[in-house]
């Protein structure tokens, strides 16, 4: 129905994150069919994500090639440094001064993984990177892990019911280790320490509700019970597996991890001892057929914001060998989606202290980064692009002519983006219409304040953006596009305003 104006006025908000599994005239208007360096806003929109920069300005040193990635980068609170391991070595350091190295000769290191925790009153962080014993390090003196019982080449190390479980051993990669209670280093059997069996090479630990899960190539199991003496092995699943322990986190209540079909969830239900498995991604799917090489995954979550990354380089589908990614983010109705291009993580880490967000990676460069920082990929313009559907506003049989679109976004600063506009399912035949700059220098109209054409930025949070357009059709999309070094901004919905034309 046309409004005061004559025009007649189409809203749809942005919820519904990147559907690639849909005919684009099916889909909802608010979802998007490109979706690249926006992250769906759990406040609603989608945001272009924020950058990242170097945590320490210097290069961690390398052992035998500067090709070599950092493996591990480990935010530690007890001296607010980040530990990072390069070649055969451990190193730390603030966010200033060289790095330092407290843990040498680390042959054939693969990936590590880490734990921290408080024993004995001072702050602790475990590693294991599946060619050496695990070691510890209490902020000033490192202390192998070898004593008699010690696995000796541990991938995963995980601290569960006061004790510290280690598996991915060489020479049984289906078995658990885990020490006395309430010690990280004696593995006495006399002393409650012990072994665990599994029938599938285990792929990660993860402790979940008061139960350790174990992830395999081909199942899931869980340890339940608080010592050697009432431990129990149980089958989540013997149907599904994860295919890379560094992509198991917790976000919200849940566990995500990749399956061979995608990110999956493992859900505790009601009831007791139940425990449902679910694919989360089928919306996406694609994105996940003929990975090469499932070695190089990784994953982070960015806390505050309920959201999951997924790392990966799938040279299937990206002739680029690019790394890219996947963002999970849990809102009300469910997960949506979005791309990543631009992070490229060879060992990744968050953690919460005191109320800041850490979220580290460490670059195959020999850098570590800080994510959730800045404008840029440290230094890079971010590349971000958003393509809706294409939209008939309910009447595909019916011209539009269009008028106006109306931008209602949430800004942080100076943005400077593109809005381009395409008819009819982009055909040959239909005319194309330039960029239209979608920046703050334009005019901006706020809700309740101004009249068109007479406006000034900056009176709301979320100002309004109104834009002549010109061209018809039966159908419309939009695109946004950012190349830019500007602040990080949400898109929040648009609202279209035609007349109508004839109808075919």
């Amino acid at each position: 129905m046309a409004d005061e104006t004559g025009l007649n006025p189409y809203y749809f908000p942005l919820e519904g994150g990147l559907v690639l599994d849909q005919p684009t005239f099916n889909m909802s208007p608010g979802m998007a069919l490109e979706l690249l360096n926006y992250e769906p806003d759990i406040r609603g929109g989608y945001r272009r994500i924020d950058g990242y920069l170097k945590w320490n300005p210097n290069v961690v040193p390398y052992t035998a090639a500067d090709t070599e990635p950092v493996l591990l980068s480990a935010f530690f609170a007890g001296n607010n440094t980040v530990i990072a391991a390069r070649g055969t070595s451990v190193y730390k350091a603030g966010t200033t001064g060289s790095w330092t190295a407290i843990d040498t000769g680390r042959t054939g290191a693969g990936k590590y993984t880490h734990f921290r925790y408080n024993l004995n009153g001072t702050e602790t962080i475990i590693w294991a990177d599946g060619a050496n014993h695990a070691s510890k390090y209490d902020g000033t003196t490192v202390t192998d892990l070898n004593a008699t019982g010690a696995p000796a080449d541990p991938k995963f190390v995980i601290g569960y019911k006061n004790a510290f479980f280690f598996a991915g051993h060489s020479s049984n990669p289906e078995e658990i280790v885990f020490t006395a209670p309430f010690t990280d280093d004696d593995f006495s059997t006399a002393n409650g320490a012990g072994a665990i069996r599994v029938d599938s090479v285990i792929t990660g630990l993860f402790p979940f509700r008061n139960e350790l899960f174990i992830f395999c190539e081909e199942r899931i199991f869980r340890l339940v019970g608080n010592t050697i003496a009432d431990f129990q092995m149980q089958p989540v699943t013997r149907d599904v597996g994860c295919l890379n322990g560094f992509t198991i986190q917790e976000l919200a209540g849940e566990i995500l991890f990749l399956g061979k079909d995608g990110i999956r969830t493992v859900a505790a239900t009601e009831k007791i001892n139940d425990v449902n498995l679910g694919t989360i991604t089928k919306h996406i799917q694609e994105l996940f057929d003929n990975f090469p090489d499932v070695s190089q995954f990784d994953s982070v979550v960015v806390p505050g914001k309920t959201q999951y990354r997924l790392f990966f380089t799938n040279t299937g589908k990206d002739t680029t060998a690019k790394t890219r990614g996947v963002v999970a983010v849990l809102k009300d109705k469910g997960f949506e989606f979005s791309e990543l291009e631009g992070i490229q993580p060879a060992s990744t880490d968050f953690l919460v202290v005191q109320g800041e967000s850490y979220v580290l990676h460490g670059g195959f460069d020999g850098y570590v980064y800080r994510q959730e920082q800045g404008n840029t990929f440290d230094g890079t313009s971010i590349i971000g692009r958003y393509r809706s559907p294409d939209m008939t506003m309910g009447d595909a049989g019916l011209r539009k002519n269009f008028q106006r679109v109306i931008i209602n976004y949430a800004p942080t600063g100076v943005i400077n983006s593109d809005l381009f506009i395409r008819y009819d399912y982009e055909a040959p035949t239909v005319a194309r219409p330039a960029a239209y700059p979608f920046d703050s220098s334009q005019i901006v109209a706020l809700y309740g304040t101004s009249a068109y054409g007479t406006a000034t930025y900056g009176g709301q949070s979320n100002p309004l953006v109104r834009q002549p357009i010109e061209g018809s059709g039966f159908a419309i999309a939009m695109r946004v596009v950012d190349n830019d070094t500007s602040s990080a901004y949400t898109l929040k919905g648009f609202q279209l305003e035609f007349t109508a034309g004839a109808r075919r």
